[in-house]
């Protein structure tokens, strides 16, 4: 930090000494865009072996295979966090490191920041833990555990040349504009059964890399059942979802070229949304400030007087546009 600031503060003080004219105070440029490398720019083998490298291989290995070490079927019970055996990757697809596949490059840039679902600040390391808790159905990593610390230092390596506030493009998910009706699963499932269960499997199970118990995870991994996200991620939300699948479904899948049709991907989302999986306990205290709350998050409580029904299935635009009209009688609501 000392090197790059150098520079400039001998052109403050040339500037002083020549006792030149203070310009006008200017208007903040608008936040840089950051563009995702391609794949060698994250080549953790390229790094040294020291306490940084090791740090980034093991949060890139966890990342990439979360069920072999923190997951429900590793030997030692204390490090069980994870509930199910899916991988991080498996949602951060190409090691957290793919254009709209909800990469992690610039996500340390881009903390501490203000979570609706929290109503508040949250740090990497509790946006790390919320998924913990949800899309891996499991239980919070300690702050000082050698795992959390390996997976902050390689989120750190992915956004090592991104600057603080830089908007990256590829981050999350692209927009979704998602038809104006209520999701028809019957067509999901006819989708399903075309382009998806050749990977996920007929029932949504995925296809196991090795034995129930062996900690291999999946080849393919499950969408639904008991070994999946559990009802209170991000995942679980229809209109996620569909971004999601849009943007990278089938496998080999890229933003800018589609293989499902926005029907069919909203389609398809609410097939594999309308089966059973876990259950995330106190749902309800999730986005305390309720004008935060997205429409699709299918869990109580409700405020819009819609029915448990739309805001699973949709449609959505109206949903919108009345949550829209609510938020400032909400927020008064809130501050009495």
């Amino acid at each position: 930090m000392t090197s790059r600031l150098l520079p400039w503060v001998l052109l403050a003080a040339a500037g002083g000494l020549h006792a030149q004219p203070v310009a006008p105070a200017s208007k903040p440029s608008a936040p840089t865009t950051f563009r995702i490398g391609p794949a060698e720019a994250y080549d953790v083998s390229r790094l040294p072996d020291d306490a940084y490298g090791q740090a980034v291989r093991y949060g890139k290995e966890l990342t990439d295979r979360t069920f072999a070490y923190i997951g429900p079927e590793v030997k030692n019970p204390k490090m069980r966090y994870a509930g199910n055996n899916l991988a991080c990757a498996s949602c951060h697809e190409a090691s957290g490191t793919k254009k709209f596949a909800i990469p992690w490059v610039g996500a340390h840039a881009t903390f501490p920041q203000y979570r609706g679902r929290e109503d508040g600040i949250s740090t990497l390391e509790e946006r790390v833990n919320g998924c913990m808790e949800r899309s891996m159905s499991g239980k919070a990593l300690p702050f000082d555990s050698k795992e959390m610390k390996a997976f902050v230092t390689y989120m750190h390596f992915l956004s090592k040349d991104v600057p603080v506030g830089a908007k990256v493009e590829g981050q999350g998910l692209p927009p979704f504009k998602a038809p104006n009706r209520r999701a028809d699963t019957v067509a999901g499932g006819q989708t399903y059964q075309a382009k998806c269960s050749a990977c996920h499997g007929v029932n949504g199970a995925g296809i196991r890399a090795g034995a129930p118990g062996s900690a291999t995870g999946y080849t393919f991994p499950p969408l639904w059942g008991k070994d999946t996200f559990n009802h209170g991620a991000g995942m679980n939300r229809l209109l996620t979802a569909s971004a999601f699948i849009k943007a990278n479904m089938p496998l080999g899948t890229t933003h800018d070229q589609p293989q499902l049709s926005d029907d069919e991907a909203y389609d398809v989302a609410a097939f594999v949304l309308s089966h059973a999986r876990p259950l995330k306990a106190h749902t309800e205290r999730d986005f305390p400030a309720r004008w935060n709350k997205p429409v699709d998050a299918a869990f109580p409580p409700y405020v819009d007087g819609a029915s448990a029904d739309q805001h699973r299935y949709g449609p959505y635009p109206p949903l919108q546009e009345k949550m829209k009209q609510l938020k400032d009688s909400l927020m008064k609501t809130s501050a009495k």
